[in-house]
C-alpha cells in the first residue's frame, strides 16, 4: 500500500511538473527563432537602405536580438515588389519591412495590386526624413528664385532625377512644377543612392533627395541645397530657407516606418515594438538623425501609427488627385 502510494503521488508530482513546464515555455515572451527578414522598399545606397542598415547595426552591436536581422532590397515597381512580398507573408512573425511613402503612394497608383496597407502590422515610426532641393556648385545658382527661373527657361530640357514613377520624389516635383508654373523631364532611377550620383555626374540637373542621400557629396562640395520644404528651419541646415518662409506653401516630409506582414501574432508585434523602440531612442540613432536634419523626436508605434498610416493614405491620395496622376508619372 505505501510503496503504491508513493507511486501514486511521485506520478501525480511528475504529471504537475509537467503541467508547469508546459505552462512556462507557452508564456514565455517571444523573441526570433531564425533570421529575421530586413525588406526594405527601396534600392541600396538610398535613404531608406542607410537607415535600414544602421539600425541592423545598432541591434547587432547593442546584442538586441537572439537572431540576426538581414537586410533584403526589395525595389522593383516603385515598392510594389516589396508590398506583395510583405503581403505573401501573412501570418510570418520573422519578416519585417522598411517603409517610406511608396507605402502609400504605389497602392493608390497601381490599385491592380490589391494591396491594403490597412491589412498591415504597424511596428514603429522611426522618423519623418526630410527634402531639400539639390543642384550642383557649377550651376551657378544660390537661390530658389534663380533656379525657378533657369528652369522656366530650360523647359522640359531641365532633367529632374528621383526614386520612381509615382513615388514621394516625383510627388513633389508636380507639386513644385503646379506652383511655379513650368514643366521639367524627370527621369526615375532605382534609390536616391543613384540618383545622388547622377546629379554629380552631370546627367541629371537637380533633385530632391533626403539629405542622408546627398550629404556625403554636400560635405565634399559637390552638391548645393537652395531650399528646404519643412515647416520649419532644420538645424542640420541652417542657413537653408524654407519654402514656406519663402511665401511657397510647399511643405513635405517622408515617413519612415516598421512594419509587419498581416496576421503577426500579438507576441511578436510586442516584442518588434519594444524592439525597435529602444533603436529609436539610442544616442545612436538620435545622433543619425541630429546630423542628418531628420525628424526624430517622437516615437509612434503600434495603433498610433495604424492611424499615422490611415491620415497619411489619405493625404496622398489628395495630394494625387490634386496635382494629377500624369503630372506624378510623367506620362
Amino acid at each position: 500500500m505505501k510503496k503504491s502510494l508513493k507511486k501514486l503521488i511521485a506520478g501525480i508530482g511528475a504529471l504537475s511538473f509537467c503541467a508547469v513546464a508546459s505552462v512556462g515555455v507557452a508564456d514565455a515572451a517571444w523573441e526570433p527563432k531564425k533570421p529575421v527578414e530586413f525588406v526594405i522598399m527601396a534600392g541600396k545606397g538610398g535613404g531608406a537602405d542607410q537607415m535600414a542598415r544602421l539600425m541592423q547595426g545598432i541591434i547587432q552591436q547593442n546584442n538586441l536580438s537572439p537572431r540576426p536581422f538581414i537586410p533584403i532590397n526589395k525595389p522593383g515597381g516603385s515598392g510594389a515588389e516589396a508590398l506583395q512580398y510583405l503581403k505573401s507573408k501573412s501570418g510570418d512573425d520573422h519578416v519585417v519591412m522598411v517603409t517610406l511613402n511608396s507605402y502609400y503612394t504605389t497602392p493608390i497608383m497601381q490599385p491592380e495590386l490589391g494591396i491594403d496597407i490597412n491589412t498591415f502590422t504597424p511596428i514603429g515610426r522611426m522618423a519623418l526624413d526630410t527634402f531639400l532641393l539639390w543642384v550642383r556648385p557649377d550651376s551657378g545658382l544660390k537661390t530658389l528664385d534663380e533656379y525657378v527661373a533657369k528652369v522656366k527657361a530650360a523647359g522640359k530640357d531641365w532633367k529632374v532625377g528621383g526614386t520612381g514613377s509615382g513615388q514621394e520624389d516625383s510627388i513633389l516635383t508636380a507639386m513644385m512644377e503646379a506652383e511655379f508654373g513650368y514643366d521639367v523631364t524627370y527621369i526615375p532611377f532605382p534609390g536616391g543612392g543613384t540618383v545622388a550620383k547622377n546629379l554629380i555626374g552631370g546627367h541629371i540637373d537637380s533633385t530632391v533627395n533626403n539629405p542622408s542621400e546627398q550629404s556625403e557629396f554636400y560635405r565634399a562640395g559637390q552638391s548645393v541645397p537652395l531650399v528646404q520644404f519643412n515647416d520649419e528651419r532644420s538645424p542640420a541646415y541652417a542657413d537653408v530657407p524654407t519654402a514656406k518662409e519663402l511665401g511657397h506653401d510647399i511643405v513635405y516630409y517622408m515617413q519612415r516606418s516598421i512594419n509587419g506582414p498581416p496576421g503577426m501574432s500579438a507576441e511578436a508585434t510586442e516584442w518588434y515594438i519594444n524592439l525597435f523602440k529602444t533603436v529609436f531612442d539610442s544616442a545612436e540613432w538620435q545622433k543619425f538623425c541630429n546630423e542628418d536634419g531628420i525628424d526624430c523626436a517622437t516615437w509612434v508605434g503600434g495603433a498610433d501609427l495604424a492611424a499615422f498610416h490611415k491620415t497619411g493614405y489619405e493625404r496622398h491620395k489628395a495630394l494625387i488627385e490634386k496635382v494629377g496622376a500624369k503630372a506624378i508619372t510623367g506620362e
